[in-house]
Order: C-alpha cells, then sequence, then structure tokens
C-alpha cells in the first residue's frame, strides 16, 4: 500500500478557514513539517484543496 509523505511548504496564515483547517486536520503545524497519511480519495481530496501550500512524495510500502 502506498502512503503520502506531506510537507507544508507555505504558511496557512492569513488562508481561508476552511484550508486553515485541513491543514490541522492533516497533522501539519508549522513551515517545513511533515505527515505521512494513507493514500486513498479523503485524503487526496483534502490535498487538491491546499496544493498551493504543500508538497506531496509518494511512499512505496
Amino acid at each position: 500500500m502506498t502512503e503520502l509523505k506531506v510537507t507544508l511548504i507555505r504558511s496557512a496564515a492569513h488562508r481561508l478557514p476552511n484550508q486553515q483547517k485541513i491543514v490541522k486536520a492533516l497533522g501539519l503545524g508549522r513551515i517545513n513539517s511533515t505527515a505521512t497519511l494513507p493514500d486513498n480519495a479523503a485524503t487526496r481530496g483534502a490535498l487538491m484543496k491546499i496544493a498551493h501550500l504543500i508538497s506531496v512524495e509518494e511512499i512505496n510500502k
């Protein structure tokens, strides 16, 4: 199963409240913080909403 390594590369401050909530829900707090998330439709949908703030890498297990 593949997982996604998500890194916050831009600040969520001064963004839409919905985008700020998504960043927090994914476990990202500060710039350069990373989270390993499962690769599924719900995660991909959340990542698309904040694509301009993050970088994503696929991790194969």
